[in-house]
């Protein structure tokens, strides 16, 4: 338990917390403590160290505690915030959606050097969960649309494209389904890729709180990328170019989909940690 509500400062409340999330076996236990009591009493980072022996009030407490309890049964950090950070915005994040990650930005940076290198302009973002990838290439000057199955997905993207004032078109569609006759300079996606069998492993903070339906690829995790790679030649002006984010292990698989479909100049992009992360097909 945590110390009793009467009389609690922020540092004693942190100490506390920070212990309890240490053996939930949270790995960023002290930082989530820290945004939580941020969230709780309204403070900066800098008045967490500066005003610590502010005492909380009841009300202060019991929206600290719940947070703290919720992360304590492996609730992503993001999701009990309400927000995340990607590419330097914020983002509103819930259970319908993916929560933004580093690794996703390695595709969105991919995408502005081709698009500014080969002149693509007009992009679909496919899946676009938050909205991350869409916001953030429509901030970049792109004439984005974005498309997704779930409906409370798209309403939460459209906030946030409403939130970091960008304009980008979002249409319900089951991959190209709701975009007959449209055609764009690139398809931007970072699918479903994850193997079924696998999920059931992950790590709790993701099979017990994602959308299954966004990590799903089905029994080889390549489903997406078959029909987004053979449905986009009919969505593609000449010259048109798809990225997509792939799994670590996944580039050889997705490389000879690219080629088996006319695909050319299809490259991988690593992020950071050396690991595969980036597909780029041209037809």
């Amino acid at each position: 338990m945590s110390p009793n509500k009467d009389r609690c400062t922020v540092e004693k409340c942190l100490f506390e917390a920070k212990k309890r999330l240490k053996a939930s076996g949270a790995e960023e236990y002290a930082l989530d403590s820290e945004l939580f009591m941020m969230k709780a009493v309204g403070f900066s980072k800098i008045q967490l160290f500066t005003k610590n022996d502010y005492i909380l009030t009841d009300e202060e407490y019991d929206s600290f505690e719940k947070m703290v309890q919720r992360r304590e049964k492996g609730e992503p950090c993001q999701y009990i915030t309400g927000k995340s950070f990607f590419f330097d915005h914020e983002f509103l994040v819930n259970k319908n959606v993916l929560i933004p990650r580093p690794d996703t930005e390695v595709l969105v940076e991919t995408v502005i050097e081709y698009g500014k290198k080969f002149g693509l302009k007009k992009m679909l973002d496919i899946g676009t969960g938050s909205g991350c990838i869409a916001v953030s290439l429509a901030l970049e000057g792109f004439d984005m649309t974005a498309c997704d199955i779930s409906t409370a997905a798209l309403e939460t993207a459209e906030k946030n494209a409403a939130f970091n004032g960008a304009d980008v078109k979002f249409v319900y569609s089951d991959v190209f389904d709701g975009l007959k006759g449209e055609k764009f300079d690139a398809v931007v996606s970072n699918p479903p890729y994850i193997e079924t069998a696998v999920i059931p492993t992950l790590m709790r903070e993701v099979k017990n709180f994602e959308p299954k339906g966004a990590l799903d690829g089905g029994d080889d995790g390549l489903m997406f990328y078959r029909q987004i790679i053979f449905e986009g030649k009919a969505h593609l002006n000449e010259g048109g170019h798809i990225f997509f984010e792939i799994g670590y292990n996944q580039a050889d698989a997705v490389k000879k989909l690219f080629e088996e479909n006319g695909y050319k100049d299809v490259k991988i992009i690593k992020d950071l940690a050396g690991l595969d992360r980036v597909a780029a097909g041209r037809l």
